[in-house]
């Protein structure tokens, strides 16, 4: 006989893994309720082209793509924003601006599964649409910082390290980084954390075209630890002051809202994706052993390119499976437990149709009820409803029923108490 096993890089989701799963999403859900922001969805299938036009025809080994029996050419989606974008352009001059919108897909990538890192998992995208000014840069910050606050997360946690694609440019140029390989300089920045420093100097050289006295102005922007000092370092540099003006305001925001703690300044933070426009962050745990819990920012230019309308947006994605490893690791998982509120329990099997319609009774009234579904014995009946997490045990005995009650027993305490059968039946 054959068997079976799921595919590489994907899950099983028993009852106890998909009561992680749905704790972490009622937090989702709930920061963006608390937020103001209106769920969507869209489909798990859409034309290939889509992410091509988005991310260039290298994204095509890292999809599950295929042909349709149409002759479509589609792909499982690995991301939210193409669709969102779609979605957006359709209906853009309907929609109340600014466009408040949440999602919680489940996303798949054909590439090596590895820690924090699967073929597919769940995320939860937010993202504002058609509103350019830094509060709506900071209210997306902090209901990001809301849902890990909910799951029981603090400062001493968890850090968001922000940055601003704006402020990087001006210093970018300034240093000597020509206007065409600003794509490269950035993609070199975003291994700072994850590459030895000598090998980023010899790409900037080999890849960006700068010289040796280039990459050390480069390099130098990093050494400054503070916004403040940054600001004070390249104080006239044209186009710094306004974007550190810019950035004071927003973590002046994200105090405002309670988010200090959380949050820091850090320069290194690019995002490797070409359309960040604006502020950029990503969320990572304070130890800094895991990978990026969250990563987003702000995006102006994707709608146009994708939904063909020109309205400014910013958003992220926080996936499940780093988030779930980090709670693990904070003993903040929930445990599984089947919450039922009533066992029934009959005695003979006399009693097993009247059972049934107490049953049915009570489930009408928004009870939770279980009963064995074969005659048993009745110290099966008591351990199988303890095994159950039974809240209550009610007891349909021949002795009591003539007398037209039924013994219900509170299964944490012991204490019994007889009720009228009628009641329950009305």
């Amino acid at each position: 006989m054959p068997s079976f096993s799921s595919l590489p890089g994907f899950r099983d989701f028993y009852p106890e893994d998909l009561a992680i799963r749905s704790h972490i999403m009622a937090a989702w859900r709930e920061a963006a309720r608390r937020y103001g922001f209106e769920e969507y969805d869209g489909p798990p299938l859409e034309p290939l082209e889509l992410y091509v036009e988005k991310s260039g025809e290298e994204i095509v080994r890292q999809l599950y793509s295929f042909e349709d029996k149409g002759g479509r050419a589609v792909a499982l989606r690995p991301e939210m924003t193409p669709t969102l974008a779609r979605m957006v352009g359709a209906r853009a001059r309907a929609l109340r601006k600014p466009i408040r919108w949440f999602s919680l897909p489940q996303l798949f990538r054909y590439e090596r599964a590895q820690r924090g890192r699967l073929r597919e998992h769940f995320q939860w995208n937010v993202d504002v649409i058609g509103e350019e000014g830094e509060e709506a840069d900071a209210e997306v910050l902090a209901v990001a910082l809301e849902a890990l606050r909910l799951v029981g997360l603090g400062p001493a946690d968890v850090v968001a390290r922000v940055s601003d694609r704006r402020l990087l440019e001006r210093l970018l140029l300034h240093a000597g980084v020509p206007a065409d390989q600003l794509p490269v300089t950035y993609a070199v920045i975003d291994k700072l954390d994850r590459a030895a420093e000598g090998k980023l100097r010899e790409r900037l050289q080999a890849e960006a075209g700068l010289d040796r006295a280039a990459v050390q102005e480069v390099f130098g922007i990093f050494e400054h630890g503070t916004l403040a000092d940054l600001g004070g370092a390249y104080a006239g540099v044209r186009g710094v002051d306004a974007e550190v003006d810019r950035l004071t305001r927003y973590f002046r925001n994200l105090e405002e809202l309670g988010f200090a703690e959380f949050v820091t300044f850090d320069p290194r933070i690019v995002r490797g994706l070409a359309y960040y426009t604006g502020t950029v962050f990503e969320i990572f745990d304070r130890g800094g052993k895991l990978r990026a819990l969250c990563g987003g920012g702000r995006y102006d230019n994707l709608l146009g390119a994708l939904g063909g309308v020109e309205l400014p947006a910013l958003g992220f994605g926080m996936g499940d499976v780093v988030l779930a490893e980090l709670l693990a690791e904070r003993t903040l998982l929930p445990v599984a437990a089947t919450r039922i509120d009533y066992y029934l329990v009959a005695i003979t099997e006399a009693e097993r149709g009247l059972l049934r319609r107490v049953a049915q009774a009570l489930r009408a009234r928004g009870h939770s009820v279980v009963y064995g579904l074969r005659p048993a014995g009745v110290g099966w009946q008591f351990k199988d409803a303890d095994a159950r997490g039974a809240a209550h045990v009610m007891v349909f005995g021949p002795e009591e029923l003539v007398q037209g009650v039924v013994v219900v027993r509170a299964m944490a305490s012991g204490k019994e108490e007889r009720v009228p059968l009628q009641g329950l039946l009305e």
